[in-house]
């Protein structure tokens, strides 16, 4: 098999997280590491020689890495300030790209983004990851089934208590801190917007018209850092970043989108997706499935939800007992990948998912493939966070730009992998 020469760009927390994935897929050699703080390079270097038995180049300038190097492909694993940056400088040297997600700040760095793919036609993907998580994917699946009718509805959230990860950022050398303390927005959309926009087909026959954002105040963290040992540098420091920002996306053709930036608070993670159709939904929390099979009756019932709470439900026996775990009911509805899943493969970063994501893009990239998740999807996901920002200091709704220059009305359908079409007839 053709090798995959691979550098990593940014060696950070996540490019350790995704470097393990990528050293179980037998396409890819990484050659080159870079980070501009040398000893987080050297110590993803350190992790390749231990677990490959072949050591990584170590830089601290992209560009030379690129240059020396002459890799096929980038991994963009840096802060969300420079990763649109990178990306643009290794496609202009024919580097594929894999980019990490995050919000753009500013329409230009979208446009120019796009500008350089379609002037260069390098391949590039966003790595939003969980577009190939098992209870997306079997949303989608059942959405290209036609079990919940026309799909009218879709909500989301980063909903992930991450204080301590913001307030120590300057220990760690993380960028979320100085963007919680400068900004305002929908910082993280894309771990909910993307699956969203997959089953939609945002960038293909929709497009997202317009959004409006709304949000709280902010206190958790000021109050958070008040009595951490190592941050009464902080303590008088005002946080522009709410605590809560809820945004709601129209579509073209005549969807509405909830999302939700829930990163403060205490709480326990949840992403909260839902899809919701004129016969049926998914809802990830409880991982339930809910068809309409057109048998409800004006009876009332109650069901012990899987919680142990007890609630009611218009509709008789028949129509409840389709009100059942996805996961246990609904698995000729999953692809391949998800229905021969490993142990070994579940170990990999986030649950499998990672692992999932690299394999379709070495797939892509060695044959030729169109990438899944392309950049027409990579600046319209991320375009939500400078619009929110914009939103939110206006008080008024914003437009969303269409990147594909109106080509999404001819471009067909393309989900990040096959999916059963089930007949049920």
């Amino acid at each position: 098999m053709k090798k995959i020469r691979t550098v990593f760009c940014g060696c950070g927390h996540r490019a350790f997280g995704t470097g393990r994935s990528v050293m179980t897929i037998d396409a890819y050699e990484t050659v080159g590491v870079c980070d501009p703080y040398e000893d987080k390079a050297v110590s993803l270097a350190d992790e390749f020689e231990e677990k490959t038995g072949s050591r990584p180049a170590v830089y601290t300038d992209h560009i030379k890495m690129f240059e020396e190097l002459k890799p096929d492909c980038a991994i963009v694993v840096a802060n969300w300030e420079v990763h649109v940056a990178i990306s643009i400088d290794a496609m202009r040297r024919g580097i594929a790209v894999a980019m990490e997600v995050g919000g753009a700040y500013d329409e230009d760095e979208c446009f120019e983004l796009v500008r350089v793919y379609e002037e260069t036609k390098t391949p590039f993907m966003f790595l939003e990851n969980c577009c190939f998580n098992k209870d997306e994917l079997l949303a989608t699946s059942l959405v290209r089934n036609g079990m919940f009718g026309r799909i009218m509805y879709c909500s989301g959230a980063y909903g992930h208590d991450i204080r301590e990860e913001i307030a120590y950022g300057d220990k760690t050398r993380h960028y979320r801190l100085r963007n919680y303390i400068n900004r305002n927005c929908e910082n993280y959309p894309t771990h909910e917007l993307g699956p969203i926009a997959k089953i939609l087909n945002i960038n293909r026959g929709n497009r997202f018209v317009s959004l409006i954002s709304r949000a709280s105040g902010s206190q958790s963290l000021h109050e958070y850092v008040q009595d951490k040992e190592g941050l009464e540098y902080l303590k008088d420091v005002q946080f522009k970043q709410a605590d809560i920002v809820e945004t709601m996306i129209t579509c073209e053709n005549g969807e509405l989108i909830t999302i939700r930036l829930d990163t403060t608070l205490p709480r326990l993670y949840s992403r909260e997706f839902m899809v919701r159709g004129t016969k049926g939904m998914y809802w990830q929390p409880n991982n339930m499935v809910l068809i309409d099979d057109n048998n409800f009756s004006e009876s009332k019932h109650t069901m012990t939800y899987p919680d142990g709470t007890v609630g009611r439900l218009a509709g008789d026996y028949k129509g409840l007992s389709l009100f059942a775990n996805s996961a246990e009911n609904y698995d000729e509805y999953l692809p391949k990948m998800w229905r021969e899943v490993t142990q070994e493969i579940l170990e990999q970063g986030h649950g499998g998912m990672d692992y999932f994501e690299f394999v379709v893009f070495a797939d892509c990239l060695l044959n030729g493939k169109e990438m899944p998740v392309d950049v027409y999807d990579a600046v319209a996901w991320m375009s939500i966070t400078y619009l929110t920002e914009r939103s939110l200091k206006t008080g008024m709704p914003v437009n969303i730009p269409d990147f594909t220059h109106g080509e999404y009305k001819n471009r067909k359908t393309l989900d990040v992998v096959e999916l059963p079409i089930i007949n049920k007839n």
